[in-house]
């Protein structure tokens, strides 16, 4: 008998959840567990390891229970995960030698600096497509190895693991027969070849990493193993790192194609096809969810704070209780009355990189209110996704349509003046868990689920199309009244 559900595992910054999908794209069943964020000095982040795996097994159990479904039903296992985190453990132990250090943590700024330093910021593109920064994992590697004792010669003695968070669940789930990652998540350490699609020697000497440490690296819809601690075997067959598999699960499979992540942060990715593309206006170049050996390409740009705005409204300024009354808040006034807030807490993202950029509220008058900066805050979130999206223009090609997800897509406020600035369509789809969503197809596919992307295409279907309304000059206007307040945040 045919199988047709499948688990995605969504390991998250803040939380691990479960999924269970029917192949229709369908959401059958869900858990999600919160962990700690652990904050050792300003600028660090960190989280246990093995609350990590805790709290994934443990949600993965409750989907499963929740469906009514037992492991024998499910086709395969798909993990999507927080990117660039890094942790390092023991081959023979299984057990970490440290807490993972988070994507968010800035520990590694001097020795990002060295790097620069040393010239090698053009190599690190040519090979990477990224730029040296603490934001991935290479220099977190070479921090663990200098700082846990007997790091360095563990790992030059073949002791070591390195992985990001999707290796470590896979090393848990196959009771550590695999060490393997895929080339989306790869592509994220800083030191994967992404145009052919391998580990970067070069590289791993100039940061002095050995590569004892690495995993495998495979297609992103690929049988890395399978797991049998639900009950029975199940095959682990897609991997992707969480705005990889959120680009697959809105069906973005061809060049042109583009969709934008209202989270914590703001992710937009287009894909670009099978040619490296490197940016010349501030993104980086990334490795694309891969479902089979041909290499596919994506221009990705960062926004830090996106929604976590929202939480500043509440928690900073407590000019609200909670996320949900942003909407209303927002709407009591027709608009920001001239006021922009550049949410610059932790610098700049893409396409800026600016990271001594500090926040900034422009354009107070005494006729301000808080309901003006309420309505500032939550449009800079589209601003700067505008900005990524017209840095994406230059390097490549207009876009036709924005497809978006996240927890903020929720919001038609925010989603109409995102159409407005951008002067093309906004598309929420029917089901926004599309980096879940992303991981399960991917899974599907190399299980047999699927015949190939032409079948996921024709599963997506949208909730809500967003038109631009605001005439074009009217939205230049607003597009330049926010780069001069970028400028005052980012003034020396």
């Amino acid at each position: 008998m045919a199988k047709d559900h499948l688990l995605a595992l969504d390991q998250g910054t803040s939380s691990s959840r479960a999924i269970v999908f029917h192949r229709s794209g369908t959401v059958v069943a869900r858990a999600q567990r919160e962990f700690r964020q652990i904050f050792p000095q300003p600028g660090w982040v960190e989280h246990d390891p093995d609350e990590i795996w805790q709290s994934q097994f443990e949600v993965a159990q409750e989907a499963l229970a929740a469906s009514g479904l037992n492991a024998g039903d499910i086709a395969a296992i798909g993990i999507t995960n927080q990117r660039e985190t890094t942790l390092l453990w023991d081959r023979r132990s299984g057990r970490p030698i440290h807490n993972a250090i988070v994507w968010q943590d800035r520990r590694t700024e001097p020795l990002c600096a060295q790097l620069r330093e040393q010239g090698l910021a053009d190599a690190v593109r040519r090979s990477t497509g990224l730029v040296i920064d603490p934001y991935f994992s290479a220099t977190k590697i070479r921090w663990l190895l200098d700082h846990v004792n007997g790091a360095h010669i563990a790992a030059a003695q073949g002791e070591l693991a390195f992985g990001t968070v999707d290796s470590w669940l896979l090393w848990q789930l196959t009771q550590g027969r695999v060490h393997g990652t895929d080339v989306s998540n790869a592509s994220r350490t800083m030191l994967f070849d992404i145009r052919h699609n391998q580990w970067d020697h070069e590289l791993l000497k100039a940061l002095h990493v050995p590569d004892s440490l690495l995993p495998r690296v495979f297609p992103s819809s690929h049988v890395f193993g399978e797991t049998t601690l639900f009950g029975a075997p199940i095959p682990i067959a897609g991997i992707a790192g969480d705005q990889q598999a959120a680009l697959f699960g809105q069906a973005c499979f061809r060049a042109g194609l583009a969709k934008n992540t209202y989270g914590t942060g703001c992710f937009m990715l287009m894909h670009t096809g099978s040619a490296f593309r490197a940016s010349r206006h501030g993104l980086v170049t990334t490795a694309a969810a891969q479902p089979t050996a041909m290499p596919e390409y994506a221009l990705e740009g960062s926004v830090f704070i996106g929604g976590a705005v929202v939480q500043w409204l509440r928690d900073g300024l407590r000019a609200i209780a909670g996320s949900g009354q942003v909407q209303a808040l927002a709407e009591s006034v027709p608009d920001s009355g001239g006021v922009v807030v550049v949410p610059a807490f932790t610098g700049l993202g893409a396409p800026y990189w600016n990271a001594d950029a500090r926040g900034a509220i422009v354009g107070l008058t005494r006729g301000s209110t808080v309901a003006h900066i309420a309505r500032a805050a939550l449009e800079s979130i589209a601003f700067q996704s505008a900005a990524l999206l017209q840095a994406m223009t230059k390097d490549a090609a207009p876009v036709a349509e924005l497809r978006v997800d996240g927890g903020a897509c929720v919001n038609d406020l925010l989603m109409q003046f995102q159409a407005d600035l951008l002067g093309i369509p906004v598309v929420r789809p029917q089901v926004t868990e599309t980096t879940a969503l992303g991981a399960a197809y991917l899974a599907g596919l190399a299980a047999g689920v699927y015949a190939g992307t032409d079948e996921l295409a024709a599963l997506w279907c949208e909730e809500r199309r967003f038109l631009p309304t605001l005439p074009r000059d009217r939205a230049a206007e607003r597009l330049a009244a926010w780069d001069h307040a970028v400028r005052q945040a980012v003034a020396p």
